[in-house]
């Protein structure tokens, strides 16, 4: 492996040799990559085990598997395989190999005096084939269309979309995944802006937001960095996905995908989600590869507050030719895989089925309920209302600030109209103290002059509201229920709504049952006189 990326591609194979104890796997860093910091950290995560360069080197090997044609990889003794990575060879890097040729398919790296290095050169599709017998024939010689493993892991794991949705706290969202390639034409190099720029403007209750980036910017600039330059973002609720089986899943969870040149979105694209292409051009995507068709036809992302409608236009389209175009042979891979294997081995396969590994859910978000505070618009029509909420830099106008108390910082919580919190499960410890309900929400009218509504969130269902001259109430939220779903607003919202509604209000008697529009849909609260049980209620 020469990269963190890499060994993922080799980890999605390796179940081929499943139930095999005479199959013993052993890794080893191929030296030269700039990307290799990260490839050691993720085997040790594997829990695989490694062999230094120089052991490597010197003992021979039943079979060697590498994800790159790049480095010393041939060096190393016994058969060696050359494995798909990334979906298909869609672009050309000037300042590497044979100009304007794929490296995938570049006779630099995949011959040795003129002869291939490798015994056995793995495809996904038959097209690659053809591409690669035009430009190395020697290498094609020994190549065979197998399919793509991680496709094929993708397709396995379908079924647990809405497990995935739930681990990411989607709701009825709409989840929309950015992704960016590394290097400089990538979306993150080229609009490092766009993430925080979407989360200003698109409400929290409708849309959720991701982010997934190429293995080689994880290991380029680091946690640390990296986490530091999308704060913005993150702190908006944007979900950053992990570089091995998370984004994976984040692509099965979405429902749409922003994308630069690079091939993640061929995947989404397979899974027939709707694709919104935000690539400025370059000299590294290839024309007429199934990446550059995909592009040609998904609509453009030229500003953030064009999203909705790129996201209506990208519906509209059915993407899944252009996958098919990088993908042969869908859930066949790993069967093949072990056929050809095996033979290099000079060994019979055990007598076991062979499949793809399903994907872990994707772990939960930093900030699950979101922003710890937001500026707030609503409009009030009756009985009903509709809220939006958004990051507190957004530039939209808004009603109010509502914050969460006491994770907002101490501008957002002083200056907030609206300051709930949420109650916790009890400590495990013998010694405790704990606000009541009606403690904790008299206190902060008490503490904080510009606060109208303090709210403890006790259940998603309800709450207890003071507000600072209409009194306090008991606020039930009702689930929406329609097709057999149960749908839950975030309270949060619906506490902002009963604020706006109190405020506009000369005449505020209870009980009063109000329809607060929060995101893709409407949930009704019942808003009740508070009795001294409500009060005393434990956060």
């Amino acid at each position: 492996m020469r990269s963190a990326g890499a060994l993922h591609r080799l980890l999605d194979v390796l179940p081929v040799f499943d139930g095999d104890e005479r199959v013993v796997s052993r890794f080893t860093l191929v030296p030269g990559s700039d990307f290799d910091v990260d490839a050691l950290a993720a085997l040790d995560r594997s829990g695989a085990r490694l062999l230094t360069w120089d052991e490597a080197r010197s003992r021979a090997h039943g079979l060697v598997l590498t994800a790159s044609p790049k480095g010393a990889i041939r060096v190393l003794p016994g058969p060696r395989v050359l494995l798909p990575h990334g979906a298909g060879f869609n672009k050309a890097l000037p300042d590497e190999g044979s100009p304007h040729l794929p490296s995938g398919l570049d006779p630099h790296y995949l011959l040795v005096d003129g002869k291939p290095w490798a015994a056995l050169h793995a495809l996904a599709h038959g097209d690659q084939l053809d591409r690669l017998a035009a430009h190395c024939p020697p290498a094609a010689a020994r190549a065979t269309v197998v399919g793509d493993p991680t496709l094929d892991r993708l397709l396995a794991s379908l079924p647990r979309r809405d497990d995935f949705r739930a681990a990411l706290g989607t709701g009825e969202r709409r989840l929309v995944v950015l992704t960016s390639t590394w290097g400089p034409e990538s979306l993150l190099a080229r609009r490092p802006e766009l993430p925080a720029a979407l989360t200003r403007v698109l409400p929290h209750d409708t849309y959720q937001l991701a982010l997934v980036l190429h293995p080689n910017e994880h290991s380029r600039l680091g946690s640390y960095d990296l986490t530091r330059h999308l704060a913005p973002a993150l702190r908006a609720g944007t979900v950053l996905a992990g570089p091995y089986e998370e984004w994976a899943a984040l692509l099965i969870a979405c429902d749409a995908v922003v994308t630069d040149h690079g091939s993640t979105a061929l995947y989404a694209a397979a899974l027939g989600r709707p694709v919104v292409g935000a690539y400025d051009g370059g000299d590294e995507l290839i024309p007429g590869t199934p990446m550059a068709a995909l592009l040609e036809r998904a609509p453009r992302l030229t500003d953030p507050a064009g999203l909705a409608e790129a996201l209506r236009a990208a519906s509209a389209q059915d993407v899944r030719k252009c996958a098919h175009a990088a993908f042969d042979l869908p859930g066949e891979s790993l069967p093949r895989l072990r056929d050809e294997l095996y033979r290099l081995l000079d060994l019979r396969p055990r007598a076991v089925p062979v499949r793809p590994r399903p994907l872990p859910a994707p772990r939960r978000a930093a900030a699950p309920n979101g922003p710890a505070a937001y500026a707030v618009r609503t409009r009030v029509t009756g009985r009903r209302v509709a809220v939006e909420r958004f990051p507190t830099d957004t530039s939209l106008p808004a009603h109010h600030l509502a914050a969460e108390s006491p994770y907002a910082g101490p501008r957002e919580t002083q200056s907030a109209a609206v300051l709930w919190r949420r109650s916790r499960p009890a400590a495990g410890t013998p010694h405790t103290s704990t606000w009541t309900a009606g403690g904790w929400t008299a206190r902060m009218l008490d503490e904080l002059p510009y606060c109208g509504t303090a709210a403890a969130i006790l259940t998603p269902e309800r709450c207890l509201l003071r507000h600072r001259t209409a009194g306090t109430f008991r606020l039930r939220v009702e689930p929406h229920r329609a097709d057999g779903r149960v749908m839950r607003a975030d309270p949060a919202a619906v506490v902002s709504a009963v604020h706006s509604w109190l405020g506009s209000r000369p005449e505020r008697t209870a009980p009063v049952t109000l329809l607060c529009d929060v995101g893709p849909f409407s949930v009704r609260a019942v808003l009740e006189p508070a009795d001294d049980a409500d009060l005393d209620d434990e956060l």
